[in-house]
Formats: structure tokens, C-alpha cells, sequence
């Protein structure tokens, strides 16, 4: 007698898999039922082991936190089974969900970083003691749980990138002003005009930048890492001293050949477009030149509506009036719309840079040959 594996969880463990995610079997089972079961959804592998609730007993907790990682089903489990695993893998400094249905599940599913209990069949003390409830009781769910979890965090880290990059380089250009004795390169109305369009339109966007192609094979983000780890800080840094010493030079520039008023004009609009083109930098942590920008329309909207917006500030008189700007001819433009696509040139650059010093974030998976040992 058996009852078959639901549709569709074979390839989901094999995605849990790829994404570095380990998956366990616990059961009431007979032994050799669970082991033909987890060898047909791809649990148990060549080098995974099987245990049982008897043999757990034999075992120290010492012991088993030691060789926790190389066992993918446990069979024949009591409650106290199932709290005692939980604690093994978190002694390996893994996070942990751990799934369950009934009464008996509630200490282990407390126990867990992630609790989730069954919906339909679940009881009410496993749902109170769960994080999360599986409308359909069913595995596929908690991995596409996982893809858009990681989906989520990887658009608001996007996000606030590009917030603080932005906003660090608009401070560069008042402070190394101020620093340098030049005259203020931007006015108080231009600098809140950048940072109600050309810092908010491209920030929403990228916060709806669809999930990334290699999304569910990363390795899982270490939970101790804080928020502006590898090299996010760095990066930031970076990036908005490279808007903030660009958009001088584009001031200085203008300052030096047309006079004040132009160079402001031009250090206004050099630091909108900045902005602008340097969103599509924080997209991917890859070459855009590899990705592309076809990804995210909102993105090209919000870029396109943000250049039509500071063209027509500077261009349209009674605009430029209210912004103390001046009109800028040809040649100026193009000095403007030079200095505006450098970032791509450089964050290329810092994104080798990156890749050399921290390594890539996507690894290679065989689902032959390796056994990823990972969270449960």
C-alpha cells in the first residue's frame, strides 16, 4: 500500500534543490515505504541517509547535530522526534520550515524558524502554532512561496539601492561644492524637483522588476548577513560619489564656458539623468549588456516620462522660469547627455569588480551528481 506523491512535488524539490534548499522527509511511516517514496520525489540521494524514531533514541544530540546533514528521512518519528531534528539543524546554523497537520506537529512547528501548517487538513492548534498556512496543502506551494519571497527582497533591496545611491550623490554635489568654494550648483527647488521625479518614478519601477531568470538557483541568503552586505555598503558609496562628481563636472563645465546660470541648468539636468539611466545599473548585479532592459516596462516608462519631464523643465520658458534655469543649445546638450551615460561605463566596471571579490551569487546544479547541503 502507498499513497503516491501529489503532482508536481518531484520537480518542486528538485528546485529546492537547485535554489540550495534541502528537503526532509519526517514520517510515521515504515521505514522502507518513506525511503521508496523520497527516492521517487528525489529526497534521498545516493549519499543520504535513512533513520528511524528507534534509532534516533541511540543517538545524543551532540551526535546528531554532528551528522544531521546527511539524513533525509526520518521514519517512524514521535513529536519529540520531530523537535529534536528541528534543534539539530538549527545547531548547524540552518534555517528550518518544518511542515505538519495535526496536534503533535505543534511543538516542532513552534519550534521551527518557519512553521507551516496544512489549511484544509490541519488542525486549529497547528495552524495557532504555525507562521503559515498552506491554503492547498500542498508542497509546490512553499517553494513558489520561496521563489517569490526571494522575488520581494531582491526589488526592495533594488529599491532602496538606488534611493540611497541617489540621494548620496545629490549630497556629494552640495558638500564638494561647498568644499571647492563654488557657487551652490543646485538651486533648493531643482534638488526637491529631483528628488520628487527623477529619485521616486525610477525607485516604484524597480521595485516592480519581475524576478530574475536564475532566481531559484542562488544559494539562500545567509540570515546573520545584515541588509548592506557584500559589498552593498561599497556600492552605494561609489555610486553616488560617481552621480555627485559627474554632476559637478558637468556644472563646472558649463560654469567655466556659459556662466553660472547655464552650469546650474546643466548641473540640474546632468544629475536627473544620471538618475535616470543609472536605474537601469541597479536592475541585476550582472552586465546589463547581458540582461538587457526589455525586462521591466515600468522601468523604460519611468525613464522615459522622467526625461520628457526635465526636457520640458529646462525647455519650455515659463517652466524654466519657476526653476531659475536657461534654455541649453546643441552643443551643451551634448556635453550634458555625455556626461549622463558615463555610469553605465563605470558600474560595469565596479560589477566585474564585484563578481572578482565576492563571486557570482548563481551555481551551477547537477541533480545526478550533487547533494546540496542547505537549509531543511
Amino acid at each position: 500500500m502507498i499513497d503516491p506523491p501529489k503532482e508536481g512535488v518531484k520537480e518542486a524539490v528538485e528546485n529546492c534543490k537547485r535554489a540550495g534548499i534541502k528537503t526532509v522527509m519526517i514520517t510515521g511511516d515504515h521505514i522502507e515505504t518513506a525511503k521508496a517514496i523520497a527516492r521517487d520525489i528525489g529526497i534521498l540521494g545516493r549519499t543520504d541517509l535513512a533513520i528511524t524514531g528507534a534509532e534516533l533514541d541511540k543517538i545524543s544530540s551532540e551526535k546528531l547535530e554532528k551528522e544531521i546533514m546527511n539524513y533525509s528521512v526520518f521514519a517512524r518519528v514521535s513529536p519529540e522526534h520531530k523537535v529534536k531534528i528541528v534543534k539539530a539543524f538549527q545547531a548547524n546554523g540552518k534555517v528550518t520550515a518544518m511542515t505538519g497537520d495535526g496536534v503533535n506537529d505543534a511543538p516542532a512547528l513552534k519550534m521551527a524558524d518557519i512553521g507551516i501548517a496544512m489549511g484544509r487538513e490541519g488542525t486549529d492548534v497547528a495552524k495557532g502554532a504555525s507562521d503559515m498556512i498552506l491554503a492547498d496543502d500542498n508542497f509546490v506551494t512553499i517553494v513558489e512561496a520561496v521563489k517569490m519571497g526571494r522575488h520581494i527582497l531582491d526589488n526592495i533591496k533594488k529599491a532602496v539601492h538606488f534611493l540611497l545611491a541617489t540621494n548620496v550623490g545629490e549630497i556629494v554635489v552640495i558638500f564638494l561644492g561647498l568644499l571647492l568654494g563654488l557657487e551652490s550648483p543646485l538651486l533648493a527647488i531643482q534638488l526637491l524637483w529631483v528628488n520628487l521625479v527623477t529619485d521616486s518614478l525610477p525607485a516604484i519601477a524597480l521595485g516592480l522588476e519581475p524576478a530574475d531568470s536564475n532566481i531559484m538557483r542562488r544559494k539562500p541568503e545567509n540570515s546573520k548577513k545584515g541588509s548592506f552586505a557584500d559589498g552593498l555598503f561599497g556600492k552605494i558609496i561609489v555610486e553616488g560619489m560617481m552621480i555627485g562628481i559627474l554632476t559637478l563636472l558637468s556644472f563646472t563645465i558649463g560654469n567655466n564656458l556659459y556662466g553660472i546660470n547655464t552650469g546650474r541648468a546643466m548641473a540640474f539636468v546632468s544629475l536627473s539623468m544620471l538618475e535616470l539611466v543609472h536605474s537601469f545599473n541597479i536592475k541585476s548585479t550582472e552586465s546589463l549588456f547581458k540582461i538587457g532592459i526589455k525586462q521591466n516596462p515600468y522601468l523604460i516608462g519611468a525613464f522615459i516620462l522622467g526625461t520628457v519631464l526635465q526636457v520640458s523643465v529646462v525647455s519650455t520658458p515659463w517652466i524654466a522660469k519657476i526653476f531659475d534655469c536657461v534654455p541649453l543649445n546643441l552643443s551643451q546638450w551634448g556635453i550634458v547627455i555625455t556626461i549622463s551615460l558615463c555610469p553605465i561605463i563605470i558600474i560595469e566596471i565596479q560589477k566585474k569588480i564585484n563578481e572578482i571579490r565576492f563571486g557570482k551569487r548563481i551555481y551551477e546544479f547537477n541533480s545526478k551528481t550533487t547533494n546540496e547541503k542547505a537549509s531543511i
